[in-house]
């Protein structure tokens, strides 16, 4: 689901008209409920509690700002890439 999810490659490309974007909000909110349906009660019910209990304990929810600033970094790096390599 993940690798669906951030993949450039698409079954329809986002560049067509409403299909292109129509296929995402269909596809991902399904992939996600699969994912959901297929993991065992137990896991999915000490997974929510261990985030109930961590959510309390630290009062808020988790960020991760290493992580958004290396997406952004690898963004820019390919943009940088493309410029380079097409326009330049």
């Amino acid at each position: 689901m993940v690798a669906y999810a951030l993949s450039p490659i698409d079954l329809i490309p986002d560049f067509i008209p409403v299909f292109g974007y129509l296929d995402d909000a269909i596809l991902l909110p399904g992939l996600i409920w699969l994912a959901i349906r297929l993991l065992p009660f137990g896991v999915l019910a000490e997974s929510r509690q261990r985030a109930y209990e961590w959510m309390e304990s630290e009062g808020k929810k988790p960020r991760n700002y290493i992580g958004a600033v290396a997406v952004v970094a690898i963004w820019l790096a390919m943009s940088y890439a493309a410029y380079w390599y097409w326009i330049r």
